[in-house]
């Protein structure tokens, strides 16, 4: 029974630690002069507006776009139960802020993280750096995934849009982060 215990408490202590790595990965890290701003891509709402979780990554790829820190920005997302295209909304709403039309690059099969990040890589293996665009809590997660594709100079943003919803993306970000890490 006390072994059991021990387990338990270690168990316990190693996704307590592993949290904390997550937020404040997420939190802390900072954009640095890139070839591109890869956004992954969230909810479309059912009229085909952004969800306000993915507009707030827009604003961030259009911040970096308007400050002169990445050439391009790569958009990628599945279509979703809604209807729509995460990818294809996404342009339009950067189309609409006046970024040109010929450095937005569209990805409309990036369904999940890998899939996004295995498609950059299979257009644009000879890009040398990236800035990641997500919600804090899934920036580890993204950073691990171009990592594994080679990618050497990554970094990566996030908006500062926070709901009540983080705390179950949290505790999924732990199991969605050791699956990539196996599977791979």
């Amino acid at each position: 029974m006390k072994k059991l215990k021990i387990i338990l408490l270690l168990l316990i202590a190693w996704f307590l630690i592993h949290e904390l790595f997550i937020i404040s990965d997420g939190l802390l890290s900072q954009p640095t002069q890139s070839d591109y701003a890869v956004v992954f891509g969230n909810r479309v709402n059912p009229d085909g507006s952004l969800s306000e979780r993915l507009e707030a990554r827009m604003h961030k790829a259009l911040e970096l776009y308007n400050d002169s820190l990445v050439a391009k920005i790569f958009v990628s997302g599945g279509l979703g139960k809604e209807g729509h295209y995460e990818a294809q909304k996404m342009a339009e709403y950067l189309l609409a802020h006046q970024v040109l039309a010929s450095d937005i690059v569209i990805d409309d099969q990036g369904n999940n993280t890998w899939l996004s990040a295995q498609n950059f890589k299979n257009s644009y293996s000879d890009s040398t750096s990236v800035v990641l665009v997500s919600q804090y809590f899934h920036i580890s997660r993204c950073k691990l995934s171009f990592r594994k594709l080679g990618f050497t100079r990554i970094s990566a943003v996030s908006p500062n849009y926070f709901e009540w919803r983080d705390f179950y993306a949290l505790f999924r970000e732990f199991f969605g982060y050791y699956k990539y890490w196996l599977l791979y």
